[in-house]
């Protein structure tokens, strides 16, 4: 996969809103209709939140996402009737599964694996599954044993005819991101990936999220835009991670299948984060084409 092929998806970018759904005008206001649109699932989260969130994305022209946290669910009927409601009342085709930030499960799945082995999925006609990639690490989970969880995911896929791609943590440099997909290519494990992406914020900002999301030696990366600007009031984007990958040989970012921009400076700076950049950017590479 070449440079230009990679600013072609990020036109396409997916973007993130709470499961609270007050975020609707604002992303009305910027993202284009027919954006697939993921919903938190954050811990102590009803469902019922998110359903009705995902009812008026849909509603106003976006294709609603809903995260899944497996140790939320407090009973295996409480998934099929979240399942069963999102297809309903929604037209839910992709979901994102998470195993939940919570220590102990409230009810039988303690992973994402196990909501997989519940059948619930394939039963209530969901076409496409995201589970959660990793690139610098996991706190609950040692490199081996995450790889074989995704090993695993890629054999559901198969066994289901369902559809199963990787979105990663957003990291503040590319080689996390490329040694990972490194790790990936080497155990064979053949999944699509979206690239989690941070989209504009501050610096201040942006290291908030960063240690709550448990993100690791990139920060350095983070610190060195902070020295380089002098002061932490100045929105930093991922365009230095978008540039690294770009640079990467081709074989390196092969997987690579879209992009996904957590909005923790608000929508409104992503979304012309993707207009100013990718459109740019795509402009100039089809401009040098021949």
């Amino acid at each position: 996969m070449t440079a230009p092929d990679l600013i072609a998806l990020l036109p396409s970018a997916s973007v993130e809103v709470s499961s609270r759904g007050n975020q609707l005008q604002e992303l009305s206001d910027n993202v284009a209709r027919g954006t697939d649109v993921t919903i938190t699932f954050l811990p102590g989260d009803n469902y019922r939140h998110n359903l009705e969130t995902a009812s008026a994305l849909r509603r106003a022209g976006f294709n609603p996402v809903p995260h899944i946290a497996a140790r939320e669910m407090p009973t295996r009927e409480a998934l099929d009737d979240f399942l069963a409601r999102a297809r309903g009342e929604a037209d839910v085709t992709r979901i994102l599964l998470i195993a939940g930030d919570v220590a102990a499960a409230k009810g039988p799945f303690k992973s994402s694996l196990d909501v997989a082995a519940s059948g619930l999925i394939e039963a209530r006609g969901i076409a496409d599954v995201s589970v959660a990639g990793h690139p610098e690490g996991h706190p609950f989970l040692d490199e081996d044993a995450a790889f074989e969880s995704l090993a695993a995911w890629r054999g559901w896929g198969r066994r289901t005819g369902i559809h199963v791609n990787v979105v990663t943590q957003f990291c503040f440099e590319s080689a996390p991101i490329l040694g990972w997909i490194g790790g990936l290519n080497a155990r064979g494990i053949e999944l699509p990936v979206i690239v989690g992406l941070a989209g504009p914020a501050t610096p201040a900002t942006l290291t908030k999220f960063a240690l709550r999301c448990g993100i690791g030696n990139s920060m350095r990366a983070l610190r060195g835009q902070i020295g380089r600007f002098g002061r932490l009031l100045i929105d930093t984007g991922p365009d230095d991670v978008v540039r690294g990958l770009q640079s990467a040989p081709p074989g390196a970012t092969a997987p690579i299948a879209g992009f996904h921009l957590f909005p923790f400076g608000g929508l409104r700076k992503s979304a012309d984060w993707l207009r100013n950049y990718g459109g740019d950017q795509l402009s100039s590479a089809r401009m040098s084409s021949p």
